[in-house]
């Protein structure tokens, strides 16, 4: 990982990175010197020219990843965490990723994921997806040039991962790609696609259909007593739908 050396947060929970400790950081609350942050400790508390004060850390991965490069709409986070959790992927699960876009996904897996490989047919995004598999500086991650409506030459998966308009035309291929118990995840924006991908499930002998979901967040607001929902928050996203390899 590079191009963060550190986090600072105010107590407001506001964050900046800085990247390069030999010059000074500058905020909208003044700036830091670069000297005061190269000698700094975690936790340290700091102060801007104009006594603003920010709590300085090391990154760690979710400041990392925060800053990836970013064309194709990604899948957020909170669409990820119950993907993770449905499936139960760990330190042992091998990941069939396909429809790759900036990698996102990918990513984030990889930094739990025994081994990762993502399929993608753009050339200009698996570029991104390679530029931000350097940056996170992961080792577990293939990125291949590959349809998977067409084929996937790679087996005994645990959990394939579709992010594509057509998902149900990738039934034949997961079912090659999984082992017998595997899940197969399916990301959807819109309901007819999410109609026509469990319906073709179900006419399918290889899978079980299990659940489609859909995740809403609402942040809060929490000052002293004035308690309530942000005026703004993370609605739709897509449509997560869930089957099991059975044979």
């Amino acid at each position: 990982m590079k191009n963060i050396e550190r986090v600072l947060i105010t107590k407001e929970g506001r964050k900046f990175y800085a990247k390069d400790l030999s010059e000074d950081l500058h905020t909208q609350y003044g700036f830091i010197k670069g000297s005061e942050l190269k000698k700094s400790k975690e936790g340290d508390l700091l102060k801007t020219n104009t006594n603003k004060e920010l709590f300085v850390f090391s990154p760690s991965f979710i400041d990392f990843y925060r800053r990836i490069k970013r064309d194709a709409q990604i899948i957020p986070l909170k669409d990820i965490g119950l993907i993770m959790a449905e499936t139960g992927i760990n330190k042992e699960s091998r990941v069939l990723d396909a429809g790759s876009g900036s990698g996102a996904l990918a990513c984030f897996i990889a930094g739990i994921a025994k081994e990762v490989i993502t399929y993608e047919i753009r050339e200009d995004f698996i570029e991104i997806v390679k530029s931000n598999i350097e940056f996170l500086g992961l080792k577990n991650i293939k990125v291949k040039n590959k349809n998977i409506y067409e084929e996937a030459d790679d087996k005994n998966m645990d959990v394939v991962i579709l992010d594509l308009p057509e998902p149900w035309s990738a039934l034949e291929s997961c079912s090659k790609a999984l082992k017998p118990g595997g899940f197969l995840v399916s990301y959807s924006p819109s309901v007819p696609q999410v109609a026509d991908f469990v319906n073709a499930l179900r006419k399918n002998g290889s899978f079980v259909y299990l659940k489609t979901s859909e995740i809403t967040e609402r942040e809060w607001e929490v000052e002293d007593r004035k308690v309530r929902p942000k005026s703004k928050g993370i609605g739709h996203s897509g449509f997560l739908s869930f089957a099991r390899k059975v044979q």
